[in-house]
């Protein structure tokens, strides 16, 4: 069967949630035994996420090949359970730099290099190649941004032009848009749905399915209302209102046909009943939600914390082991910056530190992660929080003068952290660091092997500083051990107290591999300490 593709567009205002959209579409298909994968694209002009602020983009999400990307492929890996590869983040810059180079090597033979055609075949060549090489049913394709903005254009013109070299038997669009319900009146707003289906047919889409987003169920006027001016019908006017979970938003989907529709405008007939696969997957996303007599309080200290996206899948990674525990995790984000009395922590199951850079707030990290070990309360530090607790015991457990990371102070008098040897030499900031899967080798007989049962795991990583090996025997002869390491024994990868409650750092990134209904171990055995009274 030819790939099918489905492109997911955005209108009124940014947030509405394409990326649920999107996931909850694949998820659908995938569990009617399609061979389903999505795309991300992104109109920005950054080559990649990777040097871009979390508090204003969200998360940057690590691949297993190194990857550094939109948060919305995070979302697309746990509902389909299946690793995505960098290329399915397409941005702006890669198709103009791939354009460029094209043209500066002659291979547009003399012609005036323009969008059209060049820039938008560049984008349609990058969409199908990922169809043929991964021989996919279905690809679901996200455009990035709202139509109408002006960096979106050629990404929304390829679309286009897709739609008639493939045929409307092989292209759908599906256009999320906003059903707003005023306090005043009462009443669910069809104004800006309107606007933003005529601003997308006016460039030439005319969408076949409106996920609506709403705070309450679409009733069925406001329904009929968009059907007339949209020129969509009425059963394809898809009400998306809030629920408890992300992950109830495919069976919302599938109650109102989309999944049956979809097949129908696409001409297939005779589909696999996937009944089985939807009884695993309802089961998981029902251990997300009901179990609020279970409270597990979480302190996530971070720099990051005006945005919760930042951390995304961290916050995500909690939930999943919080749901194969029968526990709801409540989370509260506490700025590493701000912080000036410690004994708030008292209150709290746990405490975990997820990644980072730079300055800015360290020291309430470090003085956090002490604060753990001293009261004997669950820790887990990630990848900046990993490096910053190795800190806090050499400055309060070995009592070393000025101990710091040369990241923080570059002329610290013990550098417990240090840059990484093959980073000494670099300008560039983006696509630098040591990214993507790296194999960690565990010692026997260790916490870390307890967690995760194995001699050997692979695991995503983003960092440019590590532990200073120096250091390691004296941590060891004190109370703190690694029991992991990577790169022949080069690069320590996780730290443990054995003689506490649970206290374990991690210089790679298990939130990246958790998935809903296989929790990452580290996140479950955290989780499960703070737990236990």
């Amino acid at each position: 069967m030819q790939t099918k593709f489905i492109f997911v567009t955005g209108g009124v205002m940014s947030g509405l949630g394409k990326g649920v959209t999107t996931s909850s579409i694949a998820k659908l298909l995938q569990l009617a035994d399609q061979k389903v994968s999505c795309i991300k694209i992104d109109p920005y002009l950054n080559y990649d996420a990777g040097t871009m602020n979390p508090v204003a983009h969200g998360e940057v999400f690590v691949t297993d090949d190194g990857g550094e990307c939109d948060m919305d492929i995070g979302n697309y890996e746990r509902f389909l359970n299946q690793n995505i590869p960098k290329t399915h983040n397409i941005t702006t810059a890669q198709v103009y730099s791939s354009v460029i180079e094209a043209e500066r090597k002659g291979e547009y033979l003399g012609a005036c290099v323009q969008i059209i055609p060049h820039v938008t075949d560049e984008i349609k060549n990058r969409i199908r190649g990922i169809a043929e090489d991964e021989k996919l049913d279905f690809l679901i394709v996200e455009c990035g941004g709202t139509v109408g903005d002006i960096e979106s254009l050629p990404f929304l013109e390829a679309l286009r032009q897709m739609r008639v070299e493939e045929g409307p038997e092989n292209v759908l669009f599906v256009h999320v848009t906003l059903a707003p319900s005023l306090d005043v009146v009462g009443e669910q707003k069809t104004k800006p749905t309107q606007h933003s289906a005529q601003e997308l047919r006016r460039i030439g889409i005319q969408p076949d399915f409106l996920a609506v987003r709403c705070t309450l169920p679409l009733e069925e006027k406001t329904k009929k209302k968009i059907a007339l001016f949209t020129n969509v019908t009425v059963n394809d006017v898809l009400s998306c209102h809030d629920v408890k979970s992300i992950f109830q938003v495919p069976q919302i989907l599938y109650d109102q046909g989309i999944l049956d529709s979809i097949f129908k405008k696409f001409g297939i007939v005779g589909m696999v009943n996937a009944s089985a696969n939807w009884d695993k997957w309802n089961k998981i996303a029902e251990s997300m939600i009901n179990h609020e007599d279970q409270k597990v309080r979480i302190a996530m200290v971070g720099k990051y914390v005006t945005l919760p996206d930042s951390y995304v899948s961290v916050n995500h990674a909690l939930k999943h082991a919080g749901a194969k525990l029968g526990k709801s995790v409540k989370i509260d984000w506490i700025d590493s910056e701000t912080i000036t009395d410690y004994e708030i922590f008292s209150k709290y199951d746990g405490i975990l530190v997820p990644g980072g850079f730079g300055t800015r707030g360290s020291e309430g990290i470090i003085k956090t992660a002490n604060y753990a070990r001293e009261k004997n309360i669950p820790y887990l530090g990630i990848c900046f929080g990993f490096q910053l607790a190795a800190i806090a015991f050499g400055r309060n457990v070995l009592n070393l003068e000025d101990a710091n990371s040369t990241e923080i102070k570059e002329d610290a008098k013990n550098p417990v952290v240090d840059l990484l040897p093959e980073q000494k030499e670099l300008s560039d900031m983006g696509g630098t660091l040591r990214l993507g899967a790296n194999e960690v080798f565990i010692k026997q007989n260790t916490i870390a092997h307890k967690i995760y049962k194995t001699d050997t795991i692979s695991k995503r990583h983003r960092h440019r500083y590590e532990i200073n090996q120096k250091y390691i025997s004296e941590f060891e002869r004190n109370g703190m051990i690694f029991p992991a390491d990577s790169d022949n024994g080069k690069r320590m990868e996780m730290l443990e107290i054995p003689s506490h409650k649970f206290y374990l750092g991690v210089q790679f990134h298990p939130e990246f591999n958790s998935r809903p209904g296989f929790p990452e171990e580290a996140f479950e055995a955290f989780v499960k300490a703070a737990s236990e009274k």
